[in-house]
């Protein structure tokens, strides 16, 4: 099986990289090598490699910076989707995307379905949602979409790895409280890609880990959990504050708790919860 996978530099992309199964030639790009910006480009990276199937992890994932740069974000998360999924379409190419929690509003209180309306309150949300429904039109039952949620990994920058490095350099924190979701570890996402591509898995699903946890408990999770791996020599403080006292640029759901029971099911496996995901990329990190 060849492999096309777009945004190899990402947390996901090194991920899938290490995770790739011996089976798969995986052809793994990302900018400066190929500008997602440029359709020709992208045509010409997708000819040179003739792959079974594409992964296109790349994204404008900067959430504050999307609300003053529209035109980029939507080209990245949009208008470049639809055009790759154009040319997969073209190739008799399956396509595997991937989205967020973004495009629903957080008003729900029970775990959002696959199926439920999204209602993006961001643009950041409304442009991974247009990207989304340009591959579900153009290539139907020969594509791949998973929603994923508060991503983190031992590569890359993220809340976690913030988190250890601002504990070690603050005497407290305060962190919001006020949104709710699901920490998840993107090596068991890249995981669970391999084997929805192994079985040949097409539709819209959801992806997390299992668990629920504001920002806050997850902060509190990181700190306890990086004292235990000897990551943090003493505790600090952490205050729980309502998000009116961080306010952002872009404005987040509330709510964004994803159910993932059909792609557990389609895909056989069952949920890992996030604080054992955590341990163990903690474990990856060197003091």
């Amino acid at each position: 099986m060849k492999i096309l996978l777009l945004g190899s530099n990402g947390q996901l992309g090194w991920e899938l990289q290490r995770t790739c199964p011996d089976y798969v030639t995986l052809d793994a790009c990302d900018y400066p090598q190929i500008d997602l910006c440029s359709t020709g480009g992208i045509l010409e990276r997708i000819r040179a490699c003739r792959p079974d199937s594409l992964i296109n992890v790349a994204a404008y994932t900067a959430v504050d910076k999307a609300e003053e740069d529209r035109d980029t974000a939507d080209r990245l998360n949009h208008t470049a989707v639809a055009e790759i999924a154009g040319y997969c379409r073209q190739d008799n190419i399956r396509m595997v995307h991937i989205s967020t929690d973004f495009v629903f509003n957080g008003q729900n209180h029970k775990p959002y379905l696959p199926d439920d309306p999204p209602d993006p309150i961001s643009v950041y949300g409304r442009t991974k949602l247009g990207g989304e429904q340009s591959v579900q039109k153009i290539l139907r039952n020969q594509s791949l979409i998973i929603r994923t949620a508060w991503l983190y990994s031992s590569h890359g920058d993220n809340f976690v790895k913030t988190m250890l490095r601002l504990m070690k350099e603050k005497q407290s924190l305060n962190i919001i409280d006020e949104q709710i979701g699901t920490p998840t570890w993107a090596n068991g996402l890249a995981r669970a890609i391999w084997t929805a591509l192994e079985k040949k898995i097409s539709g819209l699903f959801h992806w997390t880990d299992a668990g629920v946890a504001s920002w806050y408990d997850f902060a509190m999770a990181i700190q306890e959990e990086g004292m235990t791996a000897g990551l943090l020599n003493q505790a600090i403080p952490v205050f729980p504050i309502p998000g009116h006292l961080y306010p952002t640029p872009a404005k987040r759901p509330f709510y964004s708790v994803l159910d993932k029971t059909s792609f557990l099911h389609a895909l056989d496996l069952k949920p890992i919860h996030w604080r054992v995901h955590l341990r163990s990329m903690l474990k990856e990190i060197h003091p």
